[in-house]
């Protein structure tokens, strides 16, 4: 984020602390589906990451003093996702696979295999993620889904950068070998 949008944004925070409650709406606005898809990819279905976005911007504002304006406000605010998701998931007992599909909702005319294929990839890779330790699919999620650099997911999932990478190269070696498992790659994917 440049520096003007981070003094806009601070300029809301001060806002709000003063009192103006609805100065946070902006704030909520910006970064909103950034968060809700990083929910997404920790928890594993829509609902639940609505849920855990609402919660997370419900957290983030009662607890708005706390903030420190010296860092990216979003840092902070995927910091109290990852929390959250971790708690949720703790309460779960275990990763589950991403968005159940609604049996009541039939297509307009039938799938093509182009798409079924798809489909297919898209429920395995699903189901490959799913099997990760909890810290490496967050990792991979905040660097690769969410965007976030090197140091802001260090920074939310509260490690080093060095760490990161541990984090980072585990995930990936270990999706590799769930998806070749699940027979998704074939040996050309190196």
């Amino acid at each position: 984020m440049n520096a003007p949008e981070n003094s806009s944004e601070n300029a809301f925070i001060d806002a709000v602390l003063a009192g103006d409650s609805a100065a946070f709406e902006p704030l909520v606005r910006r970064h909103e589906a950034r968060l809700r898809s990083f929910c997404l990819a920790l928890l594993g279905n829509e609902t639940d990451a609505e849920d855990a976005a609402q919660e997370v911007f419900l957290k983030a504002f009662r607890s708005l003093s706390r903030f420190r304006q010296d860092s990216q406000f979003y840092t902070w605010l995927h910091r109290i996702a990852h929390n959250l998701a971790v708690d949720r998931l703790r309460a779960r007992g275990r990763w589950q696979p991403a968005g159940e599909e609604d049996d009541d909702v039939q297509p307009i005319s039938a799938p093509q295999p182009r798409e079924l294929e798809t489909k297919r990839r898209v429920e395995t890779l699903e189901a490959a993620w799913a099997e990760l330790p909890e810290r490496q699919a967050a990792a991979l999620g905040l660097v690769h889904i969410d965007g976030l650099s090197g140091s802001e997911a260090a920074s939310v999932l509260g490690v080093s950068e060095d760490a990161l990478e541990s984090l980072l190269a585990r995930g990936r070696r270990a999706l590799k070998a769930e998806l070749r498992r699940r027979d998704l790659l074939t040996g050309a994917v190196r």
